[in-house]
């Protein structure tokens, strides 16, 4: 079956879908509802979009509610889960970390120590509650400032997934900016996978079936990821690190972390999840 290849901008980035069909016009209408979908989740999730589900949480005093998507809920649920399994290596709530680290024209400031414990300590200070019967977030502190750029672009490739398999297509290639990719299923010519690089300049070959692959390095942001941790930007030594997981918003979140983490810890980190997650250290 022939594979057609469709295109779309959203959360800053360029997503893709590769899918293998019969239909070639089909495809393009399974693909085009997805973008309808993404457009909609960027809509919910984007903390630089007036009246998203996250501009409205980053306005609320402490103590006060508002009702959100289930897209909201879930992503916010499941940055809970992987902060908690990483020991803090991925958070979403470092956005005084980042203000206080990077002058506006994007280099790094060189921040006195207090200052640095001051913006920690704001952080941690971010809270929520999140009621995931109800669909509703109540602020633990004043205006918290949270941001799904770690994990929002794997979230919306599972919804996109969802979506495609609704359409009854169960063999596509789903990618957001190549940093993150999601296969489902796999192509008619090769029951092993979808091929997808990773590694090193990407120079190794994987086949993914119904899995995800992301990863995080400085090829982007040069040295201006933080250890949510310490306050610090991470060591370059460092590069890349990968991350493959049942499914995208996991992988995206897990390949944060492990840019963070040290090898043993990462290790350690995967022997936990009984061989649900994997890392690739280059």
């Amino acid at each position: 079956m022939p594979v057609t290849h469709h295109r779309h901008a959203a959360m800053a980035t360029h997503f893709e879908i590769a899918i293998d069909s019969d239909d070639p016009g089909y495809a393009a209408g399974a693909a085009q509802a997805a973008w309808n979908d993404l457009d909609r989740l960027e809509s919910e999730l984007s903390r630089f979009r007036p009246g998203s589900d996250i501009w409205r949480i980053g306005r609320l005093p402490k103590g006060k509610g508002i009702p959100v998507g289930l897209a909201t809920i879930d992503c916010l649920a499941l940055a809970a889960d992987v902060k908690a399994a990483s020991g803090g290596a991925f958070d979403i709530a470092i956005g005084s970390l980042y203000k206080l680290w990077l002058a506006a024209d994007g280099s790094l400031r060189d921040p006195s120590d207090k200052s640095i414990a001051e913006a920690l300590a704001q952080c941690r200070a971010t809270a929520i509650e999140i009621d995931t019967e109800n669909f509703r977030v109540t602020a633990l502190s004043d205006q918290p400032q949270l941001d799904l750029g770690g994990i929002g672009k794997g979230y919306a490739l599972d919804q996109m997934a969802a979506l495609l398999r609704e359409w009854s297509i169960d063999a596509a290639l789903l990618n957001a900016g190549s940093s993150t990719v999601l296969a489902l299923g796999h192509p008619a010519d090769d029951p092993d996978g979808w091929s997808v690089r990773a590694g090193k300049e990407y120079s190794q070959t994987l086949k993914l079936r119904d899995r995800a692959l992301s990863g995080s390095g400085f090829a982007e942001k040069g040295a201006h990821i933080l250890d949510p941790r310490s306050g610090h930007p991470v060591s370059m030594e460092a590069d890349t690190r990968w991350a493959t997981a049942p499914n995208a918003a996991l992988a995206d979140a897990l390949s944060t972390a492990f840019i963070v983490l040290s090898p043993a810890e990462i290790e350690a980190l995967c022997a936990t999840q009984g061989g649900e997650i994997g890392a690739i250290l280059c």
